[in-house]
């Protein structure tokens, strides 16, 4: 059972957020979960498991969403790292909800996965949000440290862009640590993949 003191659901800077997992396949040198266990009004986003789905919606259901129109997937681990609970969890908020849904991911999920997901996570949220975070695939191994190594920026990219097909809420994201000459040269990639670019203030959602 999870303990009163872990969070699958929390609220920060007036947002609604979702922590359905802690696995992730990257060590990113900028991570907040690295130094805090926990941000907003969270006290503890380290889960002592992988939440089954049916945790997930009891977590749900006791969460009043009343004044929110959006919920995001976004927590101390990559929602794609549990796959089936994510989409389960977003279709079931879709029906009784009705509210907006938003997935942050590190563009890593067919990795994780061994398979192909964009058209299934396309259609079961509305935005997806993917962590760009560098220019080039030498910076990335070494600021996101990802277990994939080599392969994951292009395949970080490539999820990006086939997202991008089947949905126009796409965006790249990248932390303005990163320094602006760094910024721009993203702000170049995005462009040519047709995706807007969200610089985010360090230590924020």
């Amino acid at each position: 059972m999870q303990s009163k003191t872990e969070e699958i659901v929390y609220t920060y800077k007036d947002k609604v957020y979702l922590n359905i997992t802690n696995k992730c396949p990257c060590a990113c040198t900028f991570c907040i979960r690295s130094k805090t266990d926990a941000i907003g009004e969270a006290s503890n986003l380290w889960l002592n498991h992988n939440p089954r789905l049916d945790e997930v919606l009891r977590a749900v259901d006791s969460f009043d969403f009343s004044g929110y129109s959006e919920v995001i997937f976004c927590g101390y681990g990559e929602p794609t790292s549990s796959f089936d609970v994510l989409c389960e969890t977003a279709k079931y908020i879709r029906k009784n909800l009705g509210l907006k849904i938003r997935v942050n991911t590190n563009g890593l999920g067919n990795l994780i996965n061994g398979r192909n997901i964009e058209e299934e996570l396309c259609g079961c949220v509305d935005a997806v949000s993917v962590s760009l975070n560098c220019s080039n695939a030498e910076d990335y191994l070494k600021t996101v440290r990802p277990s994939f190594g080599i392969q994951s920026y292009e395949a970080m990219l490539k999820f990006a862009e086939n997202c991008r097909k089947l949905t126009e809420n796409v965006v790249f994201s990248v932390v303005d640590v990163i320094g602006e000459a760094e910024i721009k040269k993203c702000r170049k990639i995005a462009d040519l993949l047709n995706i807007n670019l969200r610089v985010r203030k360090y230590s924020e959602e």
